[in-house]
């Protein structure tokens, strides 16, 4: 810090900070409408395809959480990994990775699992997981982090969803995970403009 000058406050991740508030007055929402807001824009089930709804639940479901628990747990993570990488990345990957995750989860989610409402940011935090595991990746290899942080998540997402009735939406983490892998991949080998 240069002499004279007083600290401050920066807004170091624009995307990630946008994404922590709507989630958050999302929350708000949700228990101010008796969670009204939360089951009609927030959460993902299927729903006619002629219902703009729909597609806005598509890229919504990732916003709505259950309650403060589940919001905290997700942000939580969000805020730590998420500014890394938008710092590495830049904002419109991340926000890409965000977009890209919350439809191909959202959509996954419809197809298996018709019945059942999803509503959450992890999918979003498992992506985020595995594209920080590829962020020293170097050319012609895989970096051992990365097959480490693959095996242990997603071993403990599979299992889980195998033995366990937890009411935690594994396949979404799952989704969510191979996303946030194949598009570290593509970013690290330059196909895709930081900016």
């Amino acid at each position: 810090m240069s002499k004279g000058k007083k600290p401050g406050v920066s807004f170091n991740s624009p995307v990630i900070l946008s994404f922590t508030a709507i989630c958050f007055v999302t929350l708000l929402l949700g228990y101010l409408t008796r969670n009204a807001t939360t089951n009609l824009l927030f959460s993902v089930y299927r729903s006619p395809f002629l219902s703009p709804l729909t597609y806005i639940r598509l890229v919504g479901h990732v916003f709505g959480h259950a309650g403060w628990d589940h919001f905290i747990g997700n942000i939580m993570l969000l805020l730590v990994v998420g500014p890394l990488l938008e710092e590495k990345y830049g904002s419109p990957n991340i926000l890409f990775v965000i977009l890209i995750t919350a439809v191909v989860t959202g959509v996954a989610h419809c197809v298996l699992f018709p019945g059942v409402r999803l509503l959450g940011a992890s999918g979003v935090v498992f992506a985020f997981i595995l594209l920080a595991s590829l962020t020293s990746i170097k050319s012609g290899s895989i970096p051992l982090t990365f097959i480490l942080v693959a095996v242990i998540y997603m071993g403990q997402q599979i299992y889980e969803g195998i033995f366990l009735q937890d009411n935690v939406a594994n396949l979404t983490h799952i989704f969510g995970g191979i996303v946030g892998a194949g598009l570290g991949y593509v970013m690290n080998k330059k196909k895709m403009n930081r900016y």
